[in-house]
């Protein structure tokens, strides 16, 4: 598909163009024909084109009203909605596009400086999804799948590796893309089904894990001091010495268990 549609900086488009890139992503959707499939800003639809051929169920999702009217143009037939991917109601659309118990499959080049609202928009919405492949920063991407004790885990380690199975795919050099970027990205798969959840109230875990992080080079006693004051239980004491990124995403569990529960 060709456009000669100028990339917004004010949106963070950098408009993919690799075949081979394409072709991948496509195919670690690992979706089948009848599967309903939604595109994440499909900008011009360099993806968008091999997703109508191979899926006869595809809507996509853009807030880009020029980017519409290229693809309205160039793919008629493609049910393409205009609107924000943040303020998406995946219940509502997973309901008419029919997914059942089996879930949405999600596919996008994510614009860099709204990731992480996105990727924790889809983990709100995971009881809706099956499958997530999804591009970002590499930096960001190695985030998600970072083990304890490391320096690029935290927060978004944590969470998705508790309510979603994080998968690193590939790079995505940045002569793929126009504009390039300055940064590599890199492609994740997000798997949503058969997660067994954490025997955790939600909200309470995500204020632990911000909190803790939000000073990731303090000890827990320290960082969660006035949260502790507010909750009913304490802290483990073998916690108390260690610093947020010593604790596996299960133990983040444990901690906000005993803080909360008592």
């Amino acid at each position: 598909m060709t456009s000669d549609l100028r990339p917004k900086k004010s949106l963070g488009q950098h408009f993919l163009h690799d075949r081979h890139a394409i072709a991948r992503i496509v195919a670690a959707l690992d979706a089948k024909q009848d599967d309903p499939v939604v595109e994440i800003g499909p900008g011009t639809g360099a993806l968008t084109r091999p997703l109508t051929e191979r899926f006869a169920r595809l809507v996509a999702l853009e807030v880009d009203e020029r980017a519409i009217a290229v693809l309205q143009a160039e793919l008629p037939d493609l049910d393409v909605r205009h609107g924000d991917v943040l303020n998406a109601d995946w219940a509502a659309l997973a309901e008419e596009m029919g997914a059942g118990k089996h879930g949405l499959t999600v596919v996008g080049n994510l614009p860099y400086y709204i990731t992480s609202p996105i990727l924790f928009a889809l983990l709100d919405a995971r009881r809706h999804l099956r499958r997530a492949v999804v591009m970002m920063q590499k930096e960001v991407a190695e985030r998600l799948v970072a083990e304890p004790r490391t320096k690029a885990y935290g927060i978004l380690s944590v969470q998705l590796q508790l309510w979603a199975r994080p998968s690193y795919l590939f790079t995505v050099k940045p002569g793929a893309f126009s504009p390039p970027p300055k940064v590599d990205s890199a492609v994740v798969a997000l798997d949503f089904a058969g997660i067994e959840e954490p025997d955790v109230n939600e909200n309470q875990l995500r204020t632990v894990v911000r909190t803790a992080f939000g000073q990731r080079r303090k000890m827990l006693r320290s960082s969660l001091k006035g949260l502790a004051k507010q909750a009913p239980g304490s802290i483990p004491e073998p916690m108390q010495t260690l610093r947020p990124e010593a604790l596996a995403p299960d133990e983040f569990v444990a901690l906000t268990r005993a803080l909360f529960d008592g």
